[in-house]
């Protein structure tokens, strides 16, 4: 049974790293934007900061722990990209937002681990310093699964999904519980607990994309305006009572020249010098011409 139960936690270990690789790498899609328009345009740096500093915390537990090598692996992973992400986005951020980032760096990543990592090196010893850093990264985890109530609560108030994306809540859903299981089965806890939190969490912001894109479908439909029909021209004969074929812009045009060289020629008579009778005529084909209504489509 105790091998039984290794294989799978080593299963869903790998699945996690799977599934963890590909939230790491989600925020790409905003780090092009940032790059094509050379401006970080208001987004935050916090989630990047928390992610460096919760990896690298996940990385010194499971150094004191055993068995926990694929923690190893993804956290590794997770301290590359997390980094790459910080440093891009002091490259573009304003000067503000850059000095706010490195005080957040200075605070958390040098100040908070740093002093995590000599007081329980220090002050504990054996198996005790590892349950006090597990306890440690136990809490941080909570609080990073709490942290999208603050979207949830957007959500709620705006009425509109628009910024919690639906891809993201089930990768991370499927995330916890894929750690869930690594940590059950590995009796650990510190791994299994905050998986709990954030599996509800997840579930929560699906529930709620549901609901509210459904809701926005339905305004949508409500307010689109109906489309204004164009009369269009058509010509009728009212000698034949017939409609001819409609005519386009240009052809109308070409008549109402045509008609308007008729009327200027009777009043001068320039060119019916050797006809009295022209002016007559011209008038006769005006008034033959067939006539032009405006019609609904």
């Amino acid at each position: 049974m105790a091998g039984m139960s290794g294989h799978w936690a080593f299963a869903f270990g790998v699945l996690g790293n799977i599934i963890s690789f590909i939230v790491f790498l989600s925020p790409i899609p905003t780090f092009y934007k940032i790059y094509k328009k050379k401006s970080t345009e208001g987004y935050q740096s916090i989630p990047y900061v928390v992610a460096l500093f919760s990896s690298m915390l996940w990385i010194y537990y499971a150094f004191l722990k055993t068995n926990t090598t694929l923690l190893i692996t993804i956290n590794s992973f997770g301290v590359f990209i997390e980094t790459i992400y910080v440093g891009f986005y002091l490259f573009y951020a304003p000067k503000k937002a850059r000095v706010q980032t490195i005080k957040m760096l200075l605070l958390s990543v040098v100040g908070g681990f740093g002093a995590i990592v000599l007081v329980t090196q220090f002050l504990f010893k054996g198996a005790v310093r590892g349950q006090v850093v597990g306890w440690i990264c136990l809490v941080f985890s909570l609080c990073v699964f709490v942290a999208p109530l603050g979207i949830v609560r957007q959500v709620i108030k705006t009425k509109s999904v628009e910024y919690m994306p639906l891809l993201l809540s089930v990768f991370l859903t499927l995330s916890a519980v894929a750690w869930f299981f690594y940590g059950l089965l590995l009796k650990d806890i510190n791994i299994a607990a905050p998986n709990v939190l954030g599996f509800i969490f997840g579930i929560l912001q699906i529930v709620l994309y549901v609901i509210y894109s459904k809701k926005e479908k339905a305004i949508f439909k409500e307010q689109k305006l109906p489309e204004i029909q164009k009369p269009a021209v058509v010509v009728v004969d009212e000698n034949n009572n017939k409609k001819l074929p409609e005519l386009t812009q240009e052809q109308i045009i070409d008549i109402v020249k045509l008609a308007g060289l008729l009327v200027s020629t009777d009043k001068t008579g320039s060119h019916l010098s050797h006809d009295t009778n022209c002016g007559v005529k011209a008038a006769n084909k005006i008034e033959n011409m067939p006539k032009l209504q405006t019609v609904d489509a």
